[in-house]
């Protein structure tokens, strides 16, 4: 009868998990545990195929996160190079003005000397035709022909008049030419210096945003892959979070379906020995609801602690010694099924709420031996363990000696 209502009661969680093998185990629960068993041994292997994969998505998006801080301080760099390109662009710039500045000069003054050059050119012609055109006398002629001495001064300084202006002349266009062709050789240099200012500047800005474009571009590749990584992740995580969630529901599943067997049975299983810093070890294993002293409607002080646990769970000596007390629910009142173990001649624990004894009076037990069965004998409001420790028969707190 106690079977077939469990068998009832474990069925809608899991249909909830719509496992219709355990639906169609229902009605024995050693097959639904089997069940359990195994779907709780894949649901723990793709759990850790998920954490696997979760791993190699950290590393990997690290190793991104790694690489793009490289690219980031180079492109910070070159950054900071482009600036002091920058400067040097400006000064380039400026010279640059300089040079355009000086190039319109030169013209102007090559226009200039030009336009001298052809004057004087034409003034050379001029005086060559004057030259050729005229008979010019020699100086033993103008002597002869002079009429008194002051008139041959007069005539020798014309002679020296005429030949100083030819002689300007010719200076003048040799110079005005000379001058020229230097004015001429230094707007080739100028033109060339522009064009070798423009073309490297050209180049280094070039060369930089380039450089610069690549890493940038290489850095968003990063930034769109590190986030695909980062989506497989949290698409991979959650998917751990909800297999952990099923796991933890077959977990409890599996628990109930155990503990409703060996209630079947008779008692649950022991489980392992729970040691403490102290000289006894935990009679049960199991949150403590309830602390020592605790104040209660009925009583001020709460003489010991409550351990909760479900009904038959095996309860451990804390010590060895000889049972001492053994009192039922009827001789014991609010106690419950009763049993106290003197340990040493001040030292005894005490037991209550038990659902069945496991030893007798007077008996010698070790440490970690079944006494009895947890409960929900006497006063209790839910199955549990409480345990105290007395001291020359006061009662005092158990966490000092578990």
């Amino acid at each position: 009868m106690r079977l077939r209502t469990f068998a009832a009661g474990v069925v809608l969680p899991l249909v909830a998990w719509g496992a219709s093998p355990l639906i169609a185990d229902a009605g024995n629960p050693s097959a639904t545990a089997a069940s359990l068993s195994n779907k709780i041994q894949q649901v723990q292997g793709k759990i850790g195929r998920k954490k696997g994969t979760e791993q190699v998505l950290t590393s990997e998006i690290s190793a991104y996160t790694s690489r793009i801080d490289r690219l980031q301080a180079r492109i910070t760099g070159l950054r900071t190079r482009e600036s002091r390109v920058q400067d040097a662009l400006d000064r380039n710039r400026a010279e640059l003005l300089q040079i355009q500045a000086d190039l319109r000069a030169e013209r102007a003054r090559l226009i200039r000397l030009r336009k001298r050059l052809a004057t004087a050119r034409a003034a050379l012609a001029t005086r060559l035709v004057e030259l050729y055109e005229s008979d010019r006398p020699d100086l033993v002629t103008v002597v002869l022909s002079a009429k008194g001495f002051a008139e041959l001064i007069e005539r020798a300084d014309f002679m020296n008049r005429i030949s100083e202006q030819d002689r300007a002349i010719v200076s003048l266009v040799k110079n005005a030419r000379a001058d020229a062709i230097a004015t001429a050789q230094r707007l080739d240099k100028l033109e060339a210096r522009q064009q070798a200012v423009t073309a490297r500047i050209l180049q280094r800005r070039q060369e930089i945003t380039a450089v610069k474009q690549d890493l940038i571009d290489t850095r968003v590749g990063y930034d769109g892959t590190r986030a695909d990584k980062q989506n497989a992740l949290t698409h991979v995580r959650a998917e751990r979070h909800q297999l952990e969630g099923n796991l933890s529901d077959l977990k409890a599943q599996q628990a109930k379906i155990t503990r409703t067997l060996q209630q079947s049975q008779g008692q649950l299983p022991a489980g392992p020995i729970k040691r403490g810093g102290g000289t006894l070890i935990w009679p049960v294993n199991g949150p403590i609801t309830s602390p020592f002293c605790e104040h209660r409607a009925w009583e001020s002080c709460h003489p010991g602690i409550d351990i909760g646990v479900p009904s038959g769970t095996p309860i451990r000596a804390a010590a060895a010694g000889r049972v001492a007390l053994l009192q039922s629910e009827a001789a014991s009142g609010g106690y419950g099924n009763f049993t106290c173990i003197q340990h040493t001649g001040a030292m005894a624990t005490c037991y209550a709420h038990q659902s069945a004894f496991r030893v007798s009076l007077g008996q010698q037990v070790s440490q970690g031996q079944v006494i009895g069965l947890s409960g929900c004998t006497g006063r209790c409001f839910g199955p549990h363990l409480h345990f105290e420790v007395r001291i020359n028969g006061a009662v005092t707190n158990p966490l000092n000696y578990l």
